[in-house]
């Protein structure tokens, strides 16, 4: 198999699952009888330990030979996690099996990025055209599920989930056998080099806070936004087109905006300020409970509230940060965006709900609301970017 084409099929199965796990996790566990606040611990708790647990995995993974070997490890702890879930009952069972399942599912993405990468060095093909594959297959998934869910019970979400990550581990086997070190002599730096400058580099911490506020607001979006929508009266099918048109619009912006940007001159700063006032009005719209025809728009504000700002925070990192303290640069981002401070979005996210219902969007959009002017004051402060 062309290493293009295994890569392509690796992420494709990456994200079939997390195109079904992440908008429809909280359903399932809301099937089984879970308050908001109990989901909420559950679908938070991975990501609070992100921080501890992304380097654990990352410092296993090398122990390896070969890159596809922790894949295929990684998809089989997740599958059997997916699916003990469905046989034991209990939210400390649950938790602990989400947190296993959910941990591993995580890891397979940065782990296949670096695969990916050293064989698109290798054997000269686009890196974004198998990471592409994956994207196209999450809307897929995504919509297909939403189906499923209109005649089929919750349980569907995880046996799809299973599958899928059975199906990964088999596919990661027959990638190239790609070494993890070139050579028994290699050296690696310290993980953590740099890190304390980088803490205390004013305008790089503000940066990243303000992308990882941005960022943390969509928290209530993806733990309980199929579940209001529900309520709602709107069909599972529709639930199912929204998320995967988000997605679209969110993957027609980066393929596209690059090359438009560097033709107009337009820095990161503009795009991290558009991004942050389109989630400051998304979440304060998506907070007044609009009819279906009103969603669609505000789901393509995801092309702002999540792409654009992304694409800023590639960009500021790599301005910001010194060449040598990369690593750590992007170690401390991951750290605060995808861990820490969307998984206390996440925890808060459960009492908001059970309360407030899609008001707590409105906690959302002040957390958005931070984040902008954060990114306000850092404009000022640099030079234009």
């Amino acid at each position: 198999m062309r290493s293009s084409t295994a890569s392509g099929l690796i992420y494709a199965l990456i994200f079939a699952g997390t195109g079904v796990s992440l908008p429809y996790a909280g359903l399932w566990f809301e099937s089984q009888g879970l308050t908001g606040s109990e989901i909420a611990v559950i679908l938070a708790a991975p990501m609070l330990a992100r921080a501890v647990t992304g380097p654990m995995v990352a410092i296993w993974a090398d122990g390896f030979g070969l890159r596809r070997t922790a894949l295929a490890w990684l998809a089989l702890v997740a599958a059997a996690a997916y699916g003990a879930c469905m046989v034991v009952d209990g939210f400390g069972l649950w938790l602990v099996l989400w947190f296993v399942a959910s941990t591993a599912s995580a890891s397979l993405i940065p782990l296949t990025d670096a695969l990916t990468l050293k064989l698109a060095r290798r054997d000269g093909f686009a890196f974004s055209i198998p990471r592409g594959v994956g994207s196209a297959t999450f809307i897929i998934a995504n919509v297909a599920m939403g189906l499923l869910l209109r005649s089929g019970a919750p349980d569907v979400v995880l046996l799809w989930v299973v599958g899928a990550s059975l199906l990964l581990a088999f596919s990661a086997m027959l990638a190239p056998p790609e070494p993890v070190h070139e050579a028994a002599s290699e050296t690696r730096p310290p993980r953590l080099a740099g890190l304390g400058q980088l803490m205390s580099d004013r305008p790089f911490m503000t940066a990243v806070v303000a992308v990882s506020l941005i960022q943390a607001s969509h928290a209530f979006y993806y733990g309980f936004s199929a579940i209001a929508w529900r309520e709602q009266g709107i069909s599972t099918r529709d639930v199912g087109l929204l998320w995967g048109f988000s997605v679209a619009v969110e993957v027609a912006l980066m393929w596209g905006l690059e090359p438009w940007r560097r033709r107009q001159g337009i820095g990161p700063m503009p795009m991290l300020i558009l991004g942050g006032g389109a989630a400051v009005v998304r979440w304060a719209a998506l907070a007044m409970g609009p009819p279906l025809d009103l969603l669609w728009p505000l789901q393509a504000l995801h092309a702002l509230s999540f792409a654009a700002v992304f694409l800023a925070a590639m960009q500021l990192i790599e301005r910001l940060a010194p060449p040598s303290q990369a690593t750590a640069a992007q170690m401390l981002y991951s750290s605060l965006s995808a861990g820490i401070l969307i998984g206390l979005a996440t925890v808060v996210s459960g009492p908001l709900y059970d309360d407030y219902g899609v008001g707590g969007y409105l906690a959302m959009s002040g957390l958005a609301a931070l984040g902008l002017g954060l990114a306000i004051t850092l404009k000022r402060r640099l030079a234009p970017v």
